[in-house]
């Protein structure tokens, strides 16, 4: 058995970003994409900490982009080629971590 995570399907996949607020599917980067918005700087470093140390702890860890109260996130998962369960997983704690 392996221990790769596995790609969703599409409909997995779709039905997946439709109880994430405000992610879209990215077909060429085969990524799910977010900007988050704070009220500040400081906001958006306390949100990036949390994020962080939750990637740690998965082992799964985001492509992002910071400019001062903005955060760029792009979620995949190389190993497998696509989006998987932990691409949702961490997008999901993404939101709460936002207050979303």
């Amino acid at each position: 058995m392996s221990t790769r995570p596995q790609k969703l399907s599409e409909d997995d996949r779709t039905g997946a970003l439709a109880k994430l607020g405000g992610w879209t599917y990215d077909a060429e980067a085969l990524a799910i994409n977010k900007t988050f918005k704070f009220a500040d700087f400081s906001e958006a470093w306390a949100f990036m900490n949390r994020a962080a140390l939750l990637a740690e702890k998965m082992d799964h860890h985001p492509e992002w982009f910071n400019v001062y109260n903005r955060v760029e996130v792009k979620m995949t998962t190389h190993d497998a080629d696509g989006v998987t369960a932990l691409d949702i997983e961490m997008a999901t704690a993404m939101n709460r971590f936002a207050g979303e």
